[in-house]
């Protein structure tokens, strides 16, 4: 059985991973989280324990400023960190960060067509209307790249949205190598925002199977018409 203090961890988790909170971020006070996650003040004080004994958050007694709890370090950071040093070193094949990406992303599409995090659909829809309108690729790319660790968010997950924030910069590396390769970047682009489109549509629309579906021919269909990391 799941004790409270452990939900606790796993809401402060999501808010982690979907941004929501950041480093430098400071933590509502115990009486506004037992409310909020509906638990008592001595589970919240639990999670805070285990937070800053992972090193994660800072707590300061007291009532002035630097009081409270504040995230001191990134949970994601030393993962994408790895990522980002095997991908550009060539000691992880692009073929099976693809792969990865495959079995996280299919799984997280089917499961946001049931049961999805409304904010972050919205979400997801807003950065693809920001996507319309940039032309740079580089921000192009960090947009696309959000968007798929936004669909992750809708499926409700936090351990699978941390990694797929995680695989974000990787992710960016990989797709921005390709893109270079590309003879008509346009027109990639353009296919591009036709897929996420379609993807976004048929989650909303809760059809599990063809959104899993989508998402997986759309990270391969990339990664085979580029053939970047072969």
């Amino acid at each position: 059985m799941t004790r409270a203090y452990q939900g606790v961890l796993a809401r402060i988790e999501a808010d982690l991973a979907a941004e929501r909170l950041g480093v430098g971020g400071r933590l509502p006070g115990e009486r506004v989280l037992a409310e909020r996650y509906g638990v008592s003040r001595a589970s919240v004080r639990e999670a805070i324990r285990v937070l800053e004994a992972m090193g994660l958050i800072r707590t300061a007694t007291g009532s002035g400023p630097d009081a409270g709890a504040v995230l001191i370090a990134d949970p994601v950071a030393p993962i994408a960190a790895a990522l980002r040093w095997h991908l550009t070193s060539r000691h992880l094949p692009v073929a099976d960060l693809v792969g990865a990406r495959v079995l996280i992303e299919s799984w997280s599409a089917r499961t946001a067509a049931t049961h999805a995090d409304p904010d972050a659909l919205a979400g997801a829809r807003t950065l693809l209307d920001e996507m319309d309108r940039v032309e740079a690729v580089g921000e192009f790319l960090a947009l696309d790249a959000e968007f798929h660790v936004c669909l992750a968010r809708a499926a409700g997950n936090a351990v699978v949205a941390a990694i797929m924030g995680a695989l974000r910069a990787g992710i960016q590396a990989y797709v921005t190598d390709a893109v270079d390769r590309l003879p008509d970047w346009a027109a990639m682009a353009g296919g591009l925002r036709a897929q996420h489109r379609r993807i976004l549509t048929l989650i909303e629309a809760g059809d599990s199977e063809a959104a899993a579906d989508a998402v997986s021919a759309h990270i391969t269909g990339f990664y085979e018409a580029t053939g970047v990391g072969a």
